[in-house]
């Protein structure tokens, strides 16, 4: 492919070929986000760099003499991609003014490479005078400043020295972070981070020890939801958000699909957050970030290209917690009762402490067993209305605790509430265990905190 170069003078050039790029014309935002930027298009003529062998480009002046120029015959005149080598140039100092980060001495080591068979170089963080490498399927540190040098023992000694990137030493355990850098969080000196290729959420501790944080009651979902494919038996996780909230102290997680999957209420994502202090996933959450991070004790999340600032009361819809992005949501809480497991029970009530207004939406125990929902309390103002709410399934508040008598739904075959009997005694559910699912509807609160401490059920053990 030929090109013509315009010249105001004679000189000498040097012409070298670029990496060969695909062609990529990627279809225009759609407004107010033209200014996203492009991918690259290839253009054949345009893809070579110029280089003047003429000091100052100056007409008639001294040429650039290199001796012989046998390394221009190349045999593969492209760029290489190298995936697994780290390069740095000269030193940055704002205070001084010196700034040399356009300098690559080709005189000093200034390259280090680590393992290729362990993936390409997908995160790099300094910590102290340390430098976390992470690859798709390693995770490994290096020395800044100084150097590993070994005695006839085989224990290593530190030195200080010229050498920038020092001996690279490996963290133990086959764990990487695959090709989601985005997962990666930090707080003090605990890093967190995700390992697709094993569908694995891991922590890097301050030894040095790599923990399956995934594995603290979690293990079977983040498996489940880090190797999410389609029917034809491709990953549709198109992107992993991690973060850390310093506002409550938590990592949180956000795994996001290409397609909507049912059992995630037919949501194209899932968000979780892990606490320390509890040492498991607490929770789930109902917002999908593009990007995370914590400021000042302060928690930001990034959606549609606004930033977002959590916990706070600001002008919303409705002012309501559960509110993301302007889209208020419901909150819910799902656990299960299982006192004295081996004994099959009969759950007659369900009994919560907390706020007034959570309702139950659904109860149903491990031998089938459903309950109907149970509507919030209210507060009943008139003699009617009080007739009303005790004839009503709804939570009856008692000395600041509420419970509700459980009621199975109508048989469609007996044409009766099934095994219920009013009264002192109700037989409810029957089961080793039951799930229970409580729910809050934000909307009907305007900025007002709902707490749930506690949530149980009386129970007698069955007589069959």
């Amino acid at each position: 492919m030929s090109t013509t170069l315009e010249l105001n003078y004679f000189n000498t050039f040097w012409l070298k070929k670029l990496k060969n790029v695909v062609n990529e014309t990627p279809s225009a935002p759609a407004a107010p986000y033209n200014n996203v930027p492009r991918a690259y298009t290839s253009v054949p003529a345009e893809d070579w760099y110029i280089e003047e062998s003429r000091i100052r480009g100056g007409y008639n002046n001294l040429t650039v003499d290199l001796g012989v120029k046998a390394y221009i015959a190349e045999q593969y005149p492209q760029q290489q991609n190298r995936i697994n080598t780290m390069i740095y140039s000269g030193i940055f100092n704002s205070r001084t003014g010196v700034n040399q980060t356009n300098q690559f001495s080709v005189a000093e080591e200034i390259t280090r490479s680590v393992d290729p068979a362990n993936g390409s170089i997908q995160k790099l963080y300094a910590e102290d005078t340390n430098l976390i490498i992470f690859q798709e399927d390693k995770v490994s540190r290096a020395l800044i400043d100084k150097d590993a040098i070994y005695t006839a023992e085989g224990q290593a000694l530190t030195a200080s020295g010229r050498m920038v990137i020092g001996q690279i030493i490996p963290f133990a355990g086959e764990y990487g972070i695959s090709t989601d850098p985005f997962s990666f969080a930090v707080y003090g000196y605990r890093k967190y981070f995700t390992d697709r290729k094993r569908n694995a959420v891991l922590r890097l501790s301050t030894g040095g020890e790599i923990i399956e944080i995934s594995s603290y009651g979690m293990h079977d979902y983040f498996r489940d939801r880090l190797s999410q494919t389609n029917s034809d038996g491709n990953s549709i996780v198109s992107k992993i958000v991690g973060g850390f909230d310093e506002h409550t102290n938590m990592y949180i997680l956000s795994i996001q699909y290409t397609e909507n999957i049912l059992e995630l209420g037919n949501r194209n994502y899932t968000t979780a957050s892990f606490d320390e202090g509890v040492q498991g996933w607490t929770s789930f959450l109902s917002f999908k970030p593009s990007f995370t991070t914590s400021l000042n004790s302060s928690f930001y999340s990034f959606y549609d290209g606004k930033p977002w600032k959590h916990y706070q009361n600001t002008v919303n819809v409705n002012n309501n917690f559960g509110s993301f992005y302007e889209t208020v949501y419901d909150s819910d809480v799902t656990l299960i009762l299982n006192s004295q497991p081996s004994v099959i029970k009969s759950f007659k009530t369900i009994n919560y402490e907390g706020a007034t207004g959570w309702e139950l939406q659904s109860m149903i125990a491990s031998s089938g067993d459903t309950s109907l929902p149970i509507g919030a309390f209210t507060q009943a103002t008139t003699m009617q209305a009080l007739e009303q709410e005790l004839f009503s399934l709804k939570f009856k508040k008692k000395e600041n605790k509420f419970f509700a008598n459980l009621q199975q739904p109508i048989s469609a075959n007996a044409g009766q509430t099934g095994e219920v009997v009013w009264g002192s005694d109700i037989s409810g559910i029957k089961g080793f265990w039951s799930t229970v699912k409580m729910k809050l509807n934000n909307t009907t609160y305007n900025n007002i905190k709902k707490e749930l401490f506690a949530v149980s059920s009386n129970t007698v053990e069955s007589s069959y």
